[in-house]
């Protein structure tokens, strides 16, 4: 089952590739802000939530290790005890001291594997939680930086379309004018000077 983060990129990825084509492009859509910012928002709330999760599994190594000390423990305890009832004849309790020290060996041994195993076991959580988040976080970068970098395009395409219309608005204007007069214009402006 994937995770809400999972399901969130999957919402924002459909909801990028079902949007309208912008007029007369092939790769710039138009993206409703308010549903790309509730979407993200929501998206934003769930990551701690998920790397709550992982480090509770995290904190199962310390249970895990517990168990192990407790069952060397366990171990140890019985060793005592059988030492206990052995030592009764110098003979026998030679024997007791060599089982005992044996059992503790075996004790030892098997609570060093049992630390061994939750320790790899809690740090590939570890590293799979880390790199799962950093994951998410590179695909959430990415799209951020498309939404910038398509904002900032058509926003330059925006600013040279007004600029063109500009460029035609005054030329139409410079067209109203006939040419005849702006010359008697520019020579009554002569005339006038020369009669001062």
């Amino acid at each position: 089952m994937s995770s809400r983060i999972e399901q969130l990129i999957d919402e924002i990825e459909e909801y990028i590739d079902n949007c309208k084509y912008k007029a007369f492009s092939t790769d710039v859509i138009m993206v409703n802000k308010a549903e790309i910012d509730d979407l993200l928002r929501e998206l934003r709330m769930k990551t701690p939530e998920e790397i709550k999760r992982y480090q509770k599994i995290i904190s199962n190594k310390e249970a895990i290790l517990n168990d192990a000390r407790q069952k060397a423990q366990t171990l140890i305890d019985n060793a005592e005890v059988q030492t206990t009832e052995l030592v009764s004849e110098h003979q026998i309790m030679q024997e007791a001291y060599a089982q005992a020290e044996k059992i503790v060996e075996m004790a030892t041994q098997q609570a060093q594997e049992i630390l061994d195993t939750a320790t790899i076991q809690a740090n590939d959580m570890k590293a799979a939680a880390t790199q799962y988040t950093d994951s998410m976080l590179a695909n959430l970068e990415n799209i951020l930086k498309q939404s910038i970098e398509i904002s900032t395009r058509d926003y330059n395409a925006l600013i040279g379309h007004l600029q063109e219309i500009d460029h035609v608005v005054t030329a139409n204007r410079a067209e109203l004018v006939p040419v005849d007069e702006i010359i008697e214009a520019a020579q009554g402006t002569d005339s006038a000077g020369m009669d001062n």
